[in-house]
């Protein structure tokens, strides 16, 4: 059981990120926790596992839980055995088997006898049999580091389990295995991931936002599909809302154009009358304070509409407020862009693959790489750009304008603002105006265009990136990305599959995001190593 009771956090400059969060996470539930970059997520599952203290509330367990946190880079000083908290045994148990069997040894060990052969079982099953205990974090690739965090469910073998992004790094193998363990573990399970494969394992969705904590009873696909119905239903709620401050200020408007004839009508008829002055300026103000309340009450009427109209559109999906537009590839449907005869490439003393590649790949045609970390896919890209030749066979290159958009986003210039980065594309020559309202329908507001591009998020990036590809004159003929859903959030995701699915040129995407792929209507598959 793991209880929130009132849990808040703020900063330490006293900005609240969070408040008042309640939720209860059942003896073996498996609930995604999923919500906006910046909403707080990974947050709070440190303050779940205890690594961070909460501003106000509580957290209540069970039992300890067992954590497996984003890693950038953070642990790399620390030894396989350290990363796992297993230190202490192994070189406990070491010594006693080296004759120093003391008191503090024993404690240390605990009667674990088995530490060492359980640990080398679980490096083994995550397919790290050449990983040593001793070994550093810093000598891993990213997927292997992955690993040992999850490695260590074996070996501590916890009743609750905290995963932040734990599908990040890891290639399609990893994953699988991931999704197996989801599958069956009989622990409590609490994940933040954008892995809409993996979320679809879980019992329930819970949404952080700006509101709390959400709970939807099912798992992502359920919850994609009450989203939509809310969605459609606040759509509905804003159309009718407009409707009604179009109506009110049609009678506001009709309301003050019969007083004013009126007031016409009345002012010949007393100069007519002859009435003394007194008189007719009392009538004067009392037509005048008429105005004023019958303005009045409109106005406030009119008011309070606009106001519930501005705040039902800050709920709808940023994904509604964005506007794609890409422009139609020059290339016609179906011209041969490349065509591999036989090809392969150096790698150390022998070639890459093992069987030399040979394909063609068409205008317009959607094709995703597949291959394990290290299979070359990344080399693959460089050979189709250009970056590098062939060391055998032929590959030919038809003339085509190609955007590569890599995973740390380095056709951005991080010294630029982001209105800067944005007339860097501005090839068009649109007005400073229409740059900046291009801008904020993709979510970049007066705020941050003057931000400098190194301060956005991974998902900002990706988002002004394709701003940036909106604002430009022509739409590339070819669009390479490379693990492009790495470390974005669903939003992010959705704003990606939404802007690919209006681009009609050719794509090639390296991924291990089978439900990405899906998305984009992949037609083939490109499988290496």
């Amino acid at each position: 059981m793991l209880l929130l009771q009132n849990l808040g956090y703020a900063h330490p400059n006293k900005d609240v990120l969070f408040d008042n969060l309640n939720l209860a996470v059942n003896d073996h539930q498996k609930l995604a926790l999923i919500g906006n970059n910046g909403a707080g997520k990974s947050t709070l599952l440190k303050i779940m596992a205890g690594l961070l203290a909460p501003s106000t509330g509580r957290v209540v367990a069970s039992s300890a839980p067992y954590y497996i946190p984003q890693h950038f880079g953070q642990y790399d000083d620390l030894t396989v055995a350290q990363a796992l908290h297993i230190n202490g045994k192994i070189t406990a148990l070491a010594e006693i088997l080296d004759g120093q069997a003391t008191d503090a040894n024993l404690a240390a060990l605990d009667d674990d006898w088995t530490i060492e052969e359980r640990s080398q079982e679980a490096l083994l099953h995550w397919g790290l049999a050449d990983v040593r205990l001793t070994q550093r974090l810093a000598s891993l690739s990213g997927g292997q580091k992955t690993k040992v965090f999850l490695a260590g469910i074996a070996i501590h073998r916890p009743d609750i389990v905290l995963l932040d992004e734990p599908s990040n790094h890891l290639d399609t193998a990893g994953r699988q295995l991931l999704y197996d363990f989801i599958a069956s573990s009989p622990s409590t399970v609490l994940v933040v991931s954008h892995d809409r494969k993996l979320l679809n394992l879980l019992d329930a969705v819970c949404e952080l936002s700006r509101r709390g904590l959400a709970l939807y009873g099912g798992n992502y696909a359920f919850y994609a599909e009450q989203k939509q119905v809310e969605s459609h239903a606040l759509t509905q709620d804003v159309k009718a809302r407009a409707t009604a401050l179009r109506k009110a200020r049609e009678a506001e408007r009709e309301a003050l154009e019969r007083k004013h004839k009126q007031d016409a009508r009345g002012k010949k008829s007393q100069d007519k009358a002859g009435l003394p002055a007194i008189v007719l300026g009392m009538m004067r103000n009392s037509a005048e304070n008429s105005a004023s309340r019958l303005k009045g009450i409109h106005a406030e009427k009119v008011g309070a509409l606009a106001q519930e109209l501005s705040e039902l559109r800050k709920e709808l999906p940023d994904t509604d407020k964005m506007k794609f537009n890409f422009d139609q590839s020059a290339l016609h449907k179906g011209k041969v862009l490349f065509e591999a005869q036989g090809l392969n490439h150096n790698y150390g003393p022998g070639l890459l693959w093992p069987d030399d590649l040979t394909f063609r790949l068409h205008s317009g045609e959607r094709l995703a790489l597949h291959g394990p970390n290290g299979s070359g896919k990344t080399t693959l890209i460089k050979l189709l750009l250009g970056e590098l030749e062939p060391t055998r066979g032929t590959l030919h290159r038809a003339g085509s304008q190609a955007v590569f958009i890599d995973q740390d986003y380095s056709l951005l210039h991080h010294q630029l603002s982001v209105y800067e980065q944005a007339q860097q594309f501005n090839a068009a020559g649109l007005q400073e105006h229409e740059v900046k309202i291009r801008l904020a329908r993709f979510l970049f507001p007066q705020d941050y265009w003057d931000k400098p591009c190194s301060a956005l998020s991974g998902g900002e990036k990706m988002r002004l990136l394709l701003c940036c590809l909106m604002i430009s004159n022509q739409a590339p003929d070819l669009i390479v990305l490379d693990e492009p859903t790495n470390n974005l959030d669903i939003q992010n995701l959705e704003i990606l599959t939404a802007a690919l699915h209006d681009y009609h040129g050719t794509l090639v995407v390296v991924s291990h995001d089978e439900y990405f792929l899906q998305q984009l209507q992949v037609e083939r598959t490109l499988r290496l190593g």
